[in-house]
């Protein structure tokens, strides 16, 4: 009986695994559901075991089953480790993902599974904390926070109860890490948090997920069940989001925990002090948390030994949009933006030059490829006027319109924002507005036409630099055709509206919208 592994990651079910894995079954073949390998351009992937070892064919569909069992079969990639896409990587969290049934949890032990917990808990929790701080880790879902100090903090705070919280709230177009990794090796993300427990004296912890991951949610609860006698005394349990992007910001989730209307808290106090329910508590992304039994089982040093400058360890990027070869590889900090695109991503998928790519979500900064040259590095990117955040590439061809991208933008903020403060939940509407009138006046190829200042209702300004009554007719009007003023004066108050966004917004998702391309 042939042996064959399929993926039942959701990228993988929705190219079609689902069928081709009961064709197989229906073949009489042993058919092992395993996570993604990530490079979604071969899914539905097919890996047969053979005597020279896993061989993979992608993409399969439902009617290939005996050209793949007979070897025969046109898309016969050898092992997946000797294909260019996956030689390159150097997998430290993402080692066992496409490998393994995400389930057994005699797969996970046998590749290494549990052995940093058992490190861990054979010593004191400073020392855990003290391994985490030496492995330069920092938080991988934006902010590049050490992940350490913030555990520092958790430990030294006097408190009877204390939370380990993991967002995987992941909410960034192009991103798919977080999920790629809990439904292909949940096991990981749970010996991580249960680490970061016994490392600041945690007693329970919450997996914060979006109701828009059902198989990952699914995955990750049957998990937590069959892992309890191994974590405990140490418990877990999964929330479920509604879906809201502002949700992803720490403190808003913990008011989602809580029961409440996700909304941004003001800081301080910090969470790591006063976080959910009031308790001390480490919040950190999946990423962050699953990367801790690698630092805990080969050592801080084998971690910080890969990288570049003050960013260690590695990052997995996420490569989407109009791109060749979209997936997930993982590799050490310090590759450049150019060398992600071009030689793991392929270059665009229409065969056009690439005009930009956003990193860091919907939200992150556009870069041109007169830019390629940055070294993938949270300091390079900060100087630059972006963010690595969750590392989500977007590509864009020379098609892509940057007005209207930078019209999303706004229009994205204006609906997530939760309202609680004024430049995100205002600035972001008046943002939509003023690239409504540039774009419209673009389009016209005219000026706009005036129209009295004194139509409009509300006080004038008497400005030397914008001219009477400019706020009444840049704030209240909304139409293009309304306004006397050049696509210059626009775009002047709109880099002055994203100043004032970025500096007086409670959290980053009011403060991302500088325009950086």
């Amino acid at each position: 009986m042939s042996r064959v592994f399929i993926s039942r990651d959701m990228a993988s079910v929705a190219l079609g695994a689902d069928e081709v894995a009961r064709a197989f079954a229906d073949a009489g073949c042993a058919v092992v559901r395993t996570g993604s390998r990530g490079l979604f351009s071969i899914e539905p992937l097919v890996e047969v075991e053979m005597d020279e070892g896993r061989i993979g064919f992608g993409p399969v569909g439902p009617d290939d089953v005996a050209a793949v069992l007979d070897g025969s079969h046109a898309a016969r990639l050898g092992k997946m480790e000797d294909l260019p896409f996956f030689a390159g990587q150097q997998r430290f969290t993402f080692a066992r993902c496409g490998v393994i049934d995400p389930l057994s949890l005699d797969d996970y032990a046998v590749l290494g599974g549990w052995v940093g917990l058992e490190v861990a808990r054979a010593q004191a929790p400073q020392k855990v904390v003290d391994a985490v701080k030496a492995s330069g880790l920092r938080g991988r879902g934006g902010a590049g926070f050490p992940t350490g100090i913030k555990w520092q903090t958790v430990l030294d705070a006097p408190a009877g109860d204390k939370y380990i919280v993991c967002n995987a709230d992941e909410g960034d177009s192009g991103t798919f890490a977080d999920r790629m990794l809990m439904e292909g090796d949940p096991y990981c993300l749970i010996e991580g948090m249960a680490i970061a427990a016994h490392a600041v004296g945690a007693g329970y912890g919450y997996i914060y997920i979006r109701s828009e991951y059902p198989y990952c949610i699914a995955t990750m609860r049957a998990a937590i069940e069959a892992s309890a006698h191994i974590v405990a005394p140490f418990v877990l349990e999964v929330r479920e989001g509604a879906g809201a992007y502002v949700c992803g910001e720490e403190t808003a989730l913990l008011d989602s925990i809580e029961g409440k209307r996700g909304q941004v808290r003001a800081k301080p106090p910090l969470p790591a002090l006063k976080g959910l329910f009031g308790q001390p508590t480490v919040i950190n992304n999946v990423l962050s948390l699953a990367a801790v039994p690698f630092i805990l089982a080969e050592g801080a040093e084998a971690y910080a030994a890969v990288g570049f400058g003050r960013s260690r360890g590695t990052m997995p990027v996420q490569l989407a949009g109009n791109v060749r070869h979209g997936g997930l590889y993982e590799i050490g900090f310090g590759i450049t933006l150019g060398e992600l695109v071009h030689d793991i991503g392929g270059g665009t998928a229409s065969g056009r030059p690439v005009r930009a790519v956003q990193v860091g979500g919907p939200l992150g900064a556009y870069f041109p490829p007169s830019m390629f040259h940055l070294p993938f590095d949270y300091e390079a990117f900060a100087q630059a006027g972006g963010l690595i955040g969750h590392a989500g590439i977007t590509v864009f061809d020379d098609s892509v319109d940057m007005a209207h991208m930078a019209r999303f933008a706004m229009e994205f903020c204006a609906a997530e924002s939760c309202g609680k403060c004024t430049p995100c939940r205002i600035g972001s509407t008046r943002g939509v507005e003023i690239m409504d009138r540039i774009i419209g006046a673009r389009e016209s190829a005219s000026s706009v036409r005036a129209e009295p200042v004194e139509a409009h209702a509300g006080p004038s300004t008497d400005s030397g630099r914008t001219g009477e009554g400019y706020l009444n007719r840049a704030l209240y009007s909304r139409a293009p055709d309304r306004i006397n003023v050049s696509i210059e004066a626009q775009t002047n108050l709109l880099r002055d509206l994203a100043d004032t966004m970025k500096y007086g917004s409670l959290c980053a998702l009011g403060a991302s919208h500088l325009i950086r391309c």
